[in-house]
């Protein structure tokens, strides 16, 4: 495997365990804390605040074509660490998706089901052109079992959501490729990167005569496997480049892996066990934020490649 030198500086610290970086277009960058309940925002001098307080555990997060945050409401881990950290609580209520002013601090609850399907702990989400947005369903994990779960679609209207995938197993990353054609997927411990060929919003491409042998079969979907790098490593949250390589959040190892659309991996290093997310920002997308969850950073890095602007980075093109 390919290793890709890295230089990280720290922009802020003290969080408990970070998670969903965004970049915002006022160059500062959003984030959330999944064991606090707290939406934070910092600044590239080292200055944070915290946006709000919406309880149980925010996950992923991104910016909606309205300037307002959606937030993946995971229902709250047990930290704990009986047996393992990240079980379902005694008081766990549900996942949900959320959504934020980031002026005000207020905020709402957009679903809680995606028709009949209960959204059980939402993990990462990421907008289209079109102004939807996809989501994972991670699950939650009691002592000897574990939920069953799929990747939503959804509108910002509150009108429309629904389990589009099913099943995946402990869905968590998921992005888009720069065309929007292929939705890219990953499994945390299997450490599986899944690519989805879409045919419009929301809607994945189903073959009419599908073979008698392939994912349809054996994982119940129509996805195409990308990479499964195994190795002592965790898949966690994404973002695609500018360049469509699909960069992973990875924990144990501690890093990024860098998969490009073919398959090829690489691997960038980081300073803590735990990195769980990343996104691009910076006046030519080419800054990555990170956040180094096991010692509750979010760190910053000249990235070898430009970022993929988003369709609500307004102010970010790339050039």
């Amino acid at each position: 495997m390919r290793m890709i030198d890295v230089d990280y500086s720290i922009l802020a610290d003290g969080f408990a365990f970070p998670e969903g970086p965004v970049a915002l277009n006022d160059s500062s960058v959003a984030l959330v804390d999944i064991a606090t309940g707290l939406i934070w925002r910092v600044w590239l001098d080292g200055r944070n605040e915290v946006v709000a307080d919406v309880g149980g555990g925010p996950n992923g997060a991104a910016l909606g074509p309205d300037g307002k945050l959606y937030i993946c409401q995971n229902g709250g881990f047990d930290w704990s660490g009986r047996s393992r950290m990240g079980l379902q609580p005694p008081d766990y209520k549900g996942g949900s998706i959320m959504r934020v002013d980031l002026e005000t601090g207020q905020f709402e609850t957009l679903y809680t089901h995606g028709g009949d399907v209960p959204i059980r702990s939402p993990n990462d989400i990421i907008f289209d052109a079109d102004g939807g947005f996809w989501f994972t369903d991670y699950g939650t994990e009691r002592e000897r079992e574990a939920d069953v779960t799929g990747v939503f679609y959804a509108t910002t209207d509150g009108n429309q959501c629904e389990e589009v995938i099913f099943p995946i197993n402990r869905a968590n990353g998921v992005g888009l490729s720069p065309d929007g054609k292929t939705l890219y997927v990953t499994e945390t411990y299997t450490v599986r990167l899944w690519a989805f060929e879409l045919e419009g919003p929301g809607r994945i491409k189903i073959p009419q005569s599908p073979p008698a042998h392939g994912p349809h079969v054996h994982f119940g979907h129509h996805g195409k496997l990308v990479a499964s790098p195994g190795g002592e490593r965790i898949f966690d949250s994404l973002a695609v480049d500018g360049d469509g390589n699909i960069c992973i959040g990875t924990l144990l190892e501690g890093g990024i892996s860098v998969v490009s659309p073919d398959g090829d991996v690489a691997f960038a290093p980081a300073p803590d066990h735990a990195v769980t997310n990343i996104c691009f920002g910076g006046e030519d997308l080419q800054t990555a934020f990170i956040t180094l969850s096991g010692t509750g950073r979010l760190a910053a890095a000249r990235w070898f490649t430009k970022g993929l602007a988003l369709p609500h980075q307004s102010n970010l093109s790339g050039g």
